[in-house]
């Protein structure tokens, strides 16, 4: 079932944030654009390289009004301990949510039960708590934040320009189209 379109579900989870254990619910995620980055588990391979690049971009992504969080089944212990030993994660300055319930994972519908961790799921909200985006990648395919900031883009000209939509490839500054009857089979 997509998530597309649907209201994030309710959650209260204890983070890490700079040093940091903070409270977060889906509440944070109102009245500005969030990322929602979903990784199996701290200490491991891929993991590590998505994040940094997340941290690399995080400016821009602020630039767009966009908070960063990042989840896994991990505690936020674990990712004060991560946070701590390793030099990509130690960047990191956006919010790192542990949810060792897997009561978010379960509610963004990217927990693989059997293996009690979460998939690659990257998820676009607006300011009213919407799902506009939806990424989920297989366990050994890494993300790129330079796609995710143009998703941001193009769903933040959509928001804000009813009735048009963003074509494929579309950058800040490109056309953009008006479906309508006089557009039907002459693209």
């Amino acid at each position: 079932m997509s998530l597309i379109g649907k209201e994030v579900q309710p959650f209260q989870a204890k983070a890490f944030k700079q040093g940091e254990f903070v409270d977060v619910s889906h509440e944070d995620f109102k009245g500005q654009w969030s990322v929602v980055c979903f990784y199996p588990a701290d200490f491991s391979f891929v993991c590590p390289t998505e994040l940094e690049d997340l941290q690399n971009n995080y400016e821009a992504l602020k630039e767009l009004g966009a908070e960063v969080y990042s989840v896994s089944t991990d505690t936020h212990f674990v990712h004060k301990g991560w946070h701590d030993s390793s030099e990509k994660i130690g960047k990191i300055e956006y919010t790192m949510i542990g949810d060792p319930s897997q009561t978010i994972s379960r509610n963004f519908d990217v927990l693989n039960e059997e293996a009690g961790l979460a998939d690659r799921g990257t998820f676009v909200i607006d300011p009213d708590g919407v799902i506009q985006t939806v990424e989920i990648n297989a366990g050994g395919i890494g993300r790129d934040a330079d796609t995710l900031i143009n998703k941001i883009k193009a769903a933040q000209y959509v928001r804000q320009n009813p009735g048009e939509v963003c074509p494929a490839k579309w950058e800040e500054g490109n056309d953009t189209l008006t479906p309508s009857l006089d557009l039907v089979g002459k693209i």
